[in-house]
């Protein structure tokens, strides 16, 4: 038995170096790749519906005699065909077309065709449909399945997605995907192979609507396998930087009792909350990593500020992050405000920054001067040297490259220590995710 994984997806018949070449664009390099790359939406071709049981904007298979077929001239040349069955009159209409179109279309022969249904300036039309003209005695057997519609890229087909989809599944018969759910966690009993026969193939009588919604057991199963492998690799990943090293920073309240004593106000008691739970993770010798969210305006800055001072008191270095200038620069100047009563030295750093204030800024960052350092992207460029960066603070982190958020990071690694992490965030975000 063959591991899919394993099974190029040249071995394919049909999978030349071009089409290779675009399945690879998709992501696609082996049979079982092919597998899950599922279907975007279906079409309902396993049944024939009556003319009058068409709705407009509706899909359908009609099967109807020939009544007419004209080619109107106007400011575009088109073609159409007249069909009527026993419940009612359809137009066939189409705007690229062969003379040997118009002439296999012969009146009272019957058609089969597929679109979708349209109103038209005298009665109900499909523009564009797949057909056929059926010749007396020819028998057209009608699909036993839903036909799979497939996300695709330049010079791919839907023929050709259901050709290459059609050899995968002989391949999934025979097995060769590994189960990894038992069979106590599988929704409905079903399993891995039966679901994605099921989604590549539905059978006549399924609910097309269940599948728009993604809401069928087959799409459940998938799903639940997705979340699943997401939370043991969240876990997985957590152990790990268990295993990190990281500064501890016990809270002393030399400065942060100085700033909460100059503040016009008191900190509400969830921010009070939030400030605690940081103070322990801070404390503790693996980098931290948590997720602050909340409304715009609920008062994450205010809570930036005291973690950072925990950090400071500790002879340690804090930068903090933000998507755009304009945001960068706000943070500066408000932690500026804070800080530098208490002594402080807020540094800042963006790309308009240019000769010689910038190199300023740059070895204040290097010497430790800085202890708090706010700016854009450009904080995290090879050039910029920290001195003790044990706190990085990011607002709005999905704005973020992962790239980018790593190179931040590995600004405290070289110092042989992983800095704790704080991110800000208004966006929601799941909790498994802090």
């Amino acid at each position: 038995m063959q591991q899919l994984d394993l099974v190029p997806i040249t071995d394919l018949k049909g999978v030349a170096k071009k089409v290779a070449e675009k399945l690879a664009k998709l992501g696609i390099t082996t049979v079982q790749d092919l597998l899950f790359h599922l279907p975007l939406r279906y079409e309902d071709r396993t049944q024939i519906y009556p003319i009058a049981a068409l709705s407009q904007g509706g899909y359908g298979t009609v099967e109807a005699q020939i009544q007419s077929t004209q080619i109107i001239q106007g400011r575009k040349r088109m073609l159409v065909c007249n069909v009527r069955d026993d419940t009612g009159s359809l137009s066939l209409r189409f705007f690229n077309f062969s003379v040997a179109q118009r002439n296999a279309m012969q009146n009272g022969l019957m058609i089969r065709a597929y679109g979708e249904v349209r109103r038209g300036s005298h009665q109900a039309e499909i523009v564009h449909p797949e057909y056929k003209v059926v010749h007396p005695g020819e028998d057209i057997q009608l699909s036993d399945t839903l036909t799979p519609i497939y996300p695709t890229t330049e010079g791919l087909k839907q023929a050709s997605w259901l050709k290459l989809t059609e050899q995968a599944l002989v391949l999934l018969e025979d097995g060769g995907l590994t189960e990894l759910l038992p069979p106590q966690l599988q929704p409905n009993n079903i399993s891995l192979k039966q679901a994605l026969q099921t989604l590549h193939r539905p059978p006549a009588g399924i609910s097309q609507f269940d599948l728009e919604l993604g809401q069928h057991p087959a799409q459940q199963r998938l799903v639940q396998e997705e979340l699943l492998a997401h939370n043991l690799s969240m876990l997985r990943l957590r152990q790990r930087s268990n295993l990190d090293a990281a500064v501890t920073m016990p809270a002393t309240g030399q400065l942060l009792n100085s700033f909460l004593a100059a503040l016009p106000f008191k900190p509400t008691g969830a921010q009070q909350r939030v400030v605690a739970d940081i103070g322990k993770d801070l404390e503790k010798p693996h980098p931290m990593m948590r997720l602050v969210q909340g409304d715009v305006g609920s008062g994450k800055t205010l809570v930036a500020a005291m973690a950072a001072l925990q950090a400071i008191e500790n002879g340690y270095q804090v930068a903090m992050m933000a998507p755009t200038e304009l945001l960068a620069e706000q943070h500066a100047t408000n932690f500026a405000a804070w800080f530098e009563p208490l002594g402080l030295k807020v540094g800042w750093l963006a790309g308009k920054l240019k000769g010689k204030v910038r190199a300023q800024s740059l070895e204040d960052i290097q010497s430790g001067a800085a202890q708090m350092v706010i700016g854009t992207h450009a904080i995290f460029q090879q050039h910029v040297v920290f001195n003790k960066l044990a706190l990085i603070i990011i607002d709005e982190q999905h704005r973020f490259g992962v790239h980018q958020r790593l190179d931040l990071r590995e600004k405290g690694v070289s110092q042989g220590f992983h800095p704790h992490q704080l991110i800000m965030t208004a966006t929601p975000i799941p909790a498994r995710w802090r």
